[in-house]
């Protein structure tokens, strides 16, 4: 059974995700405000964050930089009454797998939810391909997609589920120009897309951490217009 936890202040909201969830059949856990929500996520396990951006004492921003500074690499989802580009991509930016802007269908929210989900467990039951189970070298980095863990010079490079599975999927079509559109469908996985924006983000926060100089590519390489191809080093 999948464990979620909701760091939600809204009390309706906060009782009927729960309601809703339990009824998918998740277990659900839930904090009221900024700190206490960090707290779980650094002294808990979870299958799935879903992490409201204006909570008490601590926003749902910092929450997410906290943790992923903190090597916490489980899948988070933002909830945000606000709709303006900046907001999501500044989450995305500072490691939210995925967001979603309130009011919201429960059935995109489950969608989400269960996409996140479902390659998680794939994740976890070592589900990749055979070409992509030992540690490859991709730039500065060394990459073992089986267990999602990065390392440069010895050192771990914090990397989101969602960078490891954009660059997983680069990999397997390296070489090769992929759209952005492929990645959008492919890597989130549902009907209702981010925009192209979103992708590009995650593009470069993945050249900061594998090119020598990620103004000047040579790894992660743009084809105007239609998306991006990664050359083997």
């Amino acid at each position: 059974m999948s464990r979620i936890l909701i760091v939600e202040d809204e009390p309706n909201m906060r009782l009927g995700l729960r309601d809703n969830l339990e009824f998918e059949g998740y277990e659900v856990d839930f904090a009221e405000e900024g700190n206490s929500g960090l707290k779980k996520i650094l002294e808990n396990s979870y299958n799935l964050v879903l992490l409201d951006v204006m909570l008490p004492n601590m926003s749902g921003f910092d929450i997410c930089k906290s943790a992923r500074r903190n090597g916490i690499t489980t899948p988070i989802i933002l909830l945000t009454a606000k709709g303006e580009e900046i907001d999501k991509v500044l989450g995305l930016e500072l490691g939210a797998d995925d967001y979603i802007t309130k009011p919201f269908s429960l059935r995109e929210l489950l969608a989400r939810i269960k996409a996140v989900l479902r390659r998680g467990e794939l994740v976890s039951s070592n589900q990749v391909s055979e070409k992509t189970s030992t540690t490859v070298k991709i730039g500065k980095i060394d990459v073992c997609f089986s267990t999602y863990n990065a390392f440069s010079d010895g050192d771990q490079v914090q990397m989101s589920h969602k960078e490891f599975e954009i660059l997983k999927f680069l990999y397997e079509h390296r070489n090769k120009t992929v759209s952005r559109d492929d990645l959008l469908k492919e890597i989130w996985g549902y009907e209702e897309n981010p925009t192209t924006r979103t992708v590009d983000n995650f593009i470069l926060k993945l050249r900061q951490k594998i090119e020598k100089d990620p103004n000047h590519p040579q790894i992660i390489l743009t084809v105007h217009g239609i998306g991006y191809k990664l050359l083997e080093s």
